[in-house]
């Protein structure tokens, strides 16, 4: 039979077996605070209280899964937090970053709020929501190669009540009839020779949102060909830190009078590569 603990006391044997296995050690408090719906502040005022068995069991469980093989915490609650909204995840769509966040924040700075955006490669939809959502003038589309991260995508955005056209294809194929202001996109950019560099935590998000040929750059150059025929206004991508320059190069190419910016994230590296064509 198993000993029920207080809050105290879950909180504390989590943190231990999480250090030992050399993970962070918030994950206790976030997955423990997620099955409770409690805060951080209502952990801590409910300190002594027991768990409930079937809560305890859960928690544990969560807590050895996470330590054993880095499987993400938003994984277990099917939860994830994007620009104060809360998304619906699972594995079939990429965990949301804290840098897709500056993009989102970035490019709301630069529209005026009427454009027509297609979110290229739009995984839960995230991008396209928050948009949408921020400024509701705007027509949103958003594609994705994937039903099912479209699935997702659109349950998220009937959460959220954001009027978004979704379209399965590849990159800008599905909208290639339509006109297009506005170009946003943070494809697949990781290139195969860094996989074995990355951590064990980033393994749970689909191959397809997270790997790209030609050293990660092969969806930019998809993505700004067929832009191309549509004749956007601007274009905005989130980058791995090292692909700022060749990005540019990129959208020069294809279009010869844009003046490319690349834009550093909130830990100086470059991130965000935005152009005005």
């Amino acid at each position: 039979m198993m000993n029920r603990q207080t809050i105290q006391e879950a909180r504390r044997w989590a943190s231990s077996f999480l250090k030992k296995y050399g993970r962070e050690q918030r994950v206790a408090d976030l997955m423990l605070g997620h099955l409770l719906e409690l805060n951080m502040s209502g952990l801590i005022l409910e300190a002594d209280q027991e768990l409930d068995p079937t809560v305890q069991e859960t928690f544990e469980t969560w807590i050895r899964e996470h330590a054993e093989t880095g499987k993400p915490f938003e994984h277990f609650t099917q939860v994830a937090a994007f620009s104060g909204r809360d998304f619906y995840v699972d594995e079939h769509v990429l965990i949301p970053r804290p840098e897709t966040e500056e993009l989102v924040q970035m490019l709301l700075g630069k529209l005026n709020g009427d454009e027509t955006v297609v979110d290229v490669g739009t995984g839960s939809g995230i991008i396209a929501i928050s948009l949408k959502k921020e400024l509701p003038g705007l027509r949103v589309l958003a594609t994705d190669l994937s039903g099912d991260a479209l699935q997702v995508a659109e349950r998220n955005a009937e959460t959220h009540q954001a009027d978004i056209t979704f379209l399965q294809g590849s990159f800008l194929e599905p909208v290639r009839n339509h006109e297009i202001d506005v170009i946003v996109s943070n494809p697949p950019y990781i290139s195969e020779i860094e996989r074995e560099t990355l951590s064990d935590t980033v393994i749970f998000d689909p191959e397809i949102a997270l790997f790209a040929d030609h050293d990660g750059l092969f969806a930019y150059e998809q993505i700004i060909e067929q832009a191309h025929t549509l004749s956007p206004k601007k274009l905005a991508f989130e980058i791995g830190y090292q692909q700022g320059e060749a990005v540019s190069r990129l959208i020069q190419k294809t279009f010869p009078n844009a003046k490319p910016e690349v834009i550093q994230d909130i830990n100086k590296k470059d991130r965000i590569v935005y152009a005005e064509c």
